[in-house]
């Protein structure tokens, strides 16, 4: 069972977590502050990071399950578990019941607001892995569903809305899009001759890279945009230009006569940014005080 285990959060890429989890947490601390003047409690930071945990492993295994025939098809997909072999699909089916689960009972015990609109999450967690049959948007519609969890982040701990949290849902969400983009040019000519849609299969991969930069310019002035829409100071303000060095220096990496450092941009620069974005957002908030 462990090996099971191993093998399940090694195909849903368990350490992509850092992409989004840093978000939820900043979504939280945001949202204490400026709606409440105070940052969230441990016990509901906990619920935060339980919820997200439950819904990003229903989300990639039910990716991995509903495009376990494409990915066989894929020379890049293809050593996946579910295509090669290593995981049945009805053990697949078990760790998405079990992963929803979490899912609804963490947000059972924050605030109500957030078991009603689990639906809508749920939703967005279900039908993005169908995009890529019937729309080029697909890109657009991981973006919004990742970007769910600042925006639950925030509502978890206030039970409302506020025009920052829309702003940093909205920031992420073209901040995943455009990564995503990037990421879906190593499968340009696959998608392209099995038929699916993306951005890179419908415009080329030099137009994607550009839409891709668009996408992110737009990030980086919402980054910066949150610092005069809340308390943050202007540590954050050091850490987003940070972030944002570290968004365009990944469009540097890649090219579009040489993607082979797609997968390093894609993780290692990505991953970085969320990182260090909370970082300097919860030292800013929790130290320096500037709530």
């Amino acid at each position: 069972m462990i090996r099971k285990l191993r093998i399940i959060l090694e195909m849903i890429k368990f350490e992509h977590t850092v992409f989004a989890l840093p978000f939820a947490f900043m979504g939280a601390l945001l949202g204490g502050v400026v709606m409440e003047g105070k940052l969230p409690s441990w016990s509901e930071i906990g619920w935060v990071t339980l919820a997200m945990f439950g819904a990003r492993s229903a989300a990639m295994s039910l990716n991995r399950l509903i495009d376990k025939a494409i990915d066989l098809r894929n020379p890049r997909t293809k050593d996946r578990a579910l295509p090669a072999g290593l995981l049945q699909s009805a053990e697949v089916v078990l760790f998405i019941a079990v992963s929803f689960t979490l899912l609804f009972w963490a947000a059972a015990n924050l605030e109500p607001i957030a078991m009603k609109l689990l639906p809508i999450a749920v939703f967005f967690l279900v039908i993005y892995s169908y995009t890529k049959r019937f729309t080029w948007l697909c890109h657009v519609v991981l973006g919004l569903t990742i970007a769910l969890s600042p925006l639950g982040g925030w509502v978890a701990v206030t039970g409302q809305f506020d025009a920052a949290a829309w702003l940093l849902y909205g920031t992420v969400a073209l901040w995943i899009a455009g990564f995503d983009i990037i990421y879906a040019t190593q499968d340009y000519e696959y998608d392209r001759n099995a038929g699916l849609y993306s951005i890179p299969s419908r415009f080329g991969i030099s137009a994607s890279l550009w839409i891709a930069r668009c996408f992110h310019i737009v990030t980086a002035v919402g980054f910066v945009t949150l610092f005069w829409m809340t308390q943050l100071g202007w540590l954050y303000l050091f850490g987003a230009i940070l972030s944002v060095a570290l968004l365009f220096y990944q469009h540097w990496m890649v090219r579009p006569s040489d993607l082979s450092r797609v997968s390093t941009a894609f993780f290692g620069m990505n991953g970085t940014l969320s990182v260090v974005l909370f970082l300097f957002t919860i030292v800013d908030l929790a130290v320096f005080g500037q709530w």
